[in-house]
């Protein structure tokens, strides 16, 4: 079992590798009481087109089926359904699929091992039958139209669209009524099998636990299963320009809502090297927060006037195959915070940026780092996530300390073009 200490935040990581394939990590945290577990498969939304072990030809299945299969698993042959057996137990559970990866998991403080006696059975257990797989037809049906109706997705997934032509992330996680109306129960095997062999997961388990003991309680529950070999995903070509500036959508709101996009790409030297993935998203959270964070003078003028109610958010989201910032907030004129915006990032391309501002969002944003290991499901998803990145979640202490004004300027330079950035509206 290696070992990997990090003094900075006074944790340790324990991780093992199955004969399996299957990659386990724990995070030890004597004197908690609460407990966290979660379960992943390095499968998303994005991996429609693959070639699968041993295969030569490629599948090609539709939009939605990642998303459908964390829906199916819960359901198991006996008539039960694993979600409401681990209520019973008293444990909080849940399941969710991203662009990149699936996960399963539970946090509780009493009865972890029954329910995690549920966890590793229903996961490793998929029961598809074509009467359940169409009546999950109509309730995945409904989940989407809800989602069609809400301002805040809409906002987000008109920026996608308008920076995406090709990129799978421009699809909704959860398909189309279209799409999934082609699903079948032969799609979701074959999925299932591509995806959630252990090869291709990760376990993740954060608490008052001995590690040898919790590995040998995790094999336990493990059914035979060899190691598959590697997944061919496929991708779309991405052209590098975005495919309009603006896009707008009438809506019920009070107040109109905004993203700001800005494209970027996955180059090759950062998907080469881990530890230049994890400076250029520490850079690119500190110029967001230097741009138009709480503390700027951007959003201190824009607050001020009454265009912008409250800080926006600022992510900077990336994948095997895409990457982007999103600003996302609240304006009666977001034609004005978008111009004003572009303004202050050539502002500061030209002028440079200030030291002192530099100083004080480093710190802000290395507290935030530190602040997500007091908790159990905080560490557990991000260590996940993480995990199906490549990077270890240790390496943003490590690699936040040689960030440096001059690599920042050039992050700025490369990543914030006009000609890469998009405005979404959602108003009445």
């Amino acid at each position: 079992m290696q070992i990997i200490e990090n003094l900075k935040v006074k944790e340790k990581l324990y991780i093992e590798k199955l004969e399996n394939g299957l990659t386990v990590m724990i995070i030890p945290k004597p004197g908690i009481q609460k407990k966290y577990i979660i379960w992943g498969t390095n499968y998303g939304s994005n991996e429609s087109i693959f070639v699968a072990p041993g295969e030569e030809n490629k599948t090609e299945v539709p939009n939605g089926v990642a998303h459908f299969l964390e829906h199916k698993l819960f359901e198991q042959e006996n008539g039960t359904n694993s979600l409401d057996v681990l209520t019973a137990l008293g444990v909080e559970a849940n399941a969710y699929t991203t662009n990149d990866h699936t996960a399963y998991l539970f946090e509780c403080t009493d009865n972890f091992y029954e329910a995690m006696d549920e966890l590793m059975d229903y996961v490793q257990h998929p029961y598809f039958t074509d009467e359940n797989v169409e009546k999950e037809k109509g309730i995945i049906g409904q989940e989407i139209m809800m989602y069609d109706d809400y301002p805040e997705w809409r906002v987000y997934l008109n920026a996608v669209n308008a920076m995406y032509h090709n990129n799978p992330i421009k699809i909704d996680i959860v398909g189309t009524i279209e799409s999934i109306s082609k699903i079948d129960k032969d799609i979701l095997y074959k999925c299932y099998n591509t995806f959630y062999n252990p090869s291709n997961m990760a376990l993740v388990i954060c608490g008052d636990f001995e590690p040898e003991e919790i590995i040998k309680e995790v094999k336990k529950r493990l059914i035979d299963t060899k190691a598959s070999g590697e997944i061919k995903r496929i991708y779309p070509d991405e052209p590098e320009e975005i495919v309009q500036e603006k896009i707008e959508q009438r809506f019920e709101v009070s107040t109109p809502l905004y993203t700001i996009g800005i494209k970027d790409k996955m180059d090759e030297k950062s998907k080469s090297n881990k530890n230049e993935i994890v400076k250029k998203h520490i850079a690119m959270e500190i110029l967001l927060n230097i741009l138009i964070g709480r503390s700027s003078n951007l959003y201190k003028e824009l607050y001020n006037k009454g265009i912008i109610f409250g800080q926006p958010s600022l992510e900077y989201e990336f994948s095997r195959n895409y990457a982007h910032a999103l600003i996302t907030g609240q304006s009666n004129k977001p034609e004005e915070v978008y111009e004003k915006f572009k303004q202050q990032v050539n502002k500061i391309k030209t002028e440079g940026i200030n030291k002192n501002d530099f100083e004080r969002i480093k710190k802000m944003i290395y507290g935030g780092y530190v602040k997500e290991y007091n908790d159990v499901s905080d560490i557990s998803r991000m260590f996940l996530a993480d995990y199906f990145k490549g990077i270890n979640s240790f390496d943003y202490l490590e690699e936040i300390e040689g960030i440096n004004v001059e690599y920042l300027e050039q992050i700025l330079k490369d990543v914030f073009k006009e000609e890469k950035m998009v405005l979404s509206v959602v108003k009445n």
